[in-house]
């Protein structure tokens, strides 16, 4: 195989996608979300997700979760409510000030997702994603 691997490949692209989401967010004004925050805040889900969770997913510590969590609270961006399932937990779910920049952050991505498809054509997109897709089936345990 010449070239870089494709894991590293993947891995420049991902960059290049949260680099220019959060540049758009950014400019946008919500200048108090660090990369960390924002790569947690991406894992919430529409059902929220306690922090343990959240911890094991991101793959970090539960305390480093919970600071996370902490400053994204703060800021506004989630919001703790219990958990319908079990009266002793929270969940952590997406706060109306976190759905606004989530709706930026999805403006950016459909722009950055146009210009690769420019870029590359249709055909050799919708390869890339289905070629994407199938490797989560063996790299992503928590895929849907």
């Amino acid at each position: 195989m010449a070239g870089p691997h494709p894991g590293l490949l993947m891995f420049i692209g991902a960059r290049y996608v949260e680099q220019r989401v959060a540049d758009a967010v950014l400019a946008a004004g919500y200048d108090d979300l660090t990369p960390a925050m924002a790569r947690a805040a991406a894992r919430l889900g529409d059902d929220g997700i306690r922090v343990t969770e959240l911890a094991e997913q991101a793959r970090i510590t539960k305390q480093s979760a919970s600071v996370l969590v902490d400053q994204l609270e703060r800021c506004g961006y989630v919001e703790r409510v219990p958990d319908p399932s079990d009266a002793r937990a929270r969940l952590v779910v997406i706060a109306p000030r976190g759905r606004e920049v989530q709706r930026l952050a999805r403006k950016e991505e459909r722009a950055i997702e146009r210009e690769w498809r420019r870029h590359l054509g249709a055909e050799r997109m919708a390869a890339l994603q289905d070629a994407l897709v199938a490797l989560r089936e063996i790299t992503d345990p928590y895929a849907p």
